[in-house]
């Protein structure tokens, strides 16, 4: 799997490099490889507003040259593609075009958008007949747009997954989350229903454990007065196990962008490194099982 960042505010990320004033972003992707050892950006709509098509161009090679590539763009403000207002609805369609097209000038293989509408059938029908327009203009731009989970008709995975056959076509998946999978009390068959779907999946974390101080040890052939630290042990991810989860989706054959998002408190870019090494280490164990 690729390992990826998801980066919704890169303020914690720039702050050192520009204190004040907008982020840089075009310093990001070199940082995101160079310093956390990801390979991949997705990125929030909300650190784009404004940005002009030649930002966006500019944006793209600068994480191209980093190779450190812009993979999904993520509309995180639900769109109201179930409303029974005609102008709301053609809103909800037209801003996923305007992501989609943003999505495409930065390289992204998808968007991700949320879908506002209650869990009845009349809004079924109403979300997969606007969707249908949002997935022919993907089609064109060659593009996926993936449907991440949320409150009300995309909440349950069979209803999502029924959601997306409904609509058709090939450039429609999902974007699954582990917080969201945990939240649920039965992550696996959550993870399992939707990753054979998904563009992505959001390996979101939490919390994890205080890192234990390592043991020293000798070495046969060292100065016998001189202690060698063993390596520290992965950190322990505290708010849910990671490692089901990452079964679940190698069990579906997922083996594409794994979107590492810390979402602790704290330092955000020490969250991101335990959470990048949890994520190793529960991969290998996976593999090696």
């Amino acid at each position: 799997m690729l390992l990826t960042l998801t980066v919704t505010d890169a303020r914690p990320l720039l702050a050192t490099r520009r204190p004040s004033g907008p982020p840089d972003l075009h310093a990001l992707p070199r940082i995101v490889s160079e310093e956390l050892g990801l390979h991949g950006l997705n990125l929030s709509t909300a650190l784009l507003a404004g940005t002009e098509s030649r930002e966006l161009e500019r944006l793209r090679e600068s994480a191209d040259k980093a190779r450190c590539s812009c993979l999904l763009l993520m509309e995180p403000r639900p769109l109201t593609f179930g409303s029974l207002d005609e102008d709301e609805g053609d809103k909800a369609v037209e801003r996923a075009k305007r992501v989609l097209q943003a999505g495409a000038l930065l390289g992204c293989n998808a968007v991700s958008v949320r879908v506002e509408a209650d869990a009845s059938e009349e809004s079924e029908e109403i979300v997969a007949e606007r969707l249908r327009f949002v997935v022919e203009r993907a089609e064109k731009l060659e593009i996926n747009l993936a449907l991440s989970p949320s409150p009300g008709l995309t909440a349950e995975p069979v209803r999502l997954t029924e959601l997306i056959k409904t609509v058709g076509g090939f450039r429609i998946g999902t974007f699954p989350d582990f917080q969201a999978a945990a939240a649920t009390g039965d992550a696996v068959p959550y993870l399992r229903r939707l990753t054979p779907y998904a563009a992505a999946v959001s390996a979101s974390t939490v919390t994890f454990a205080a890192p234990k101080p390592s043991k020293p040890r000798r070495k046969a052939d060292a100065d016998p007065d001189v202690g060698i630290a063993d390596e520290p042990p992965p950190p322990a991810h505290t708010a849910y196990p990671l490692e089901p989860m990452i079964r679940a989706v190698l069990s579906v054959g997922f083996d594409s962008n794994l979107a590492v998002e810390y979402r602790g408190g704290g330092d955000a870019t020490l969250g991101v490194k335990m959470s990048r090494a949890a994520l190793e280490d529960a991969i290998r164990r996976a593999v090696e099982a």
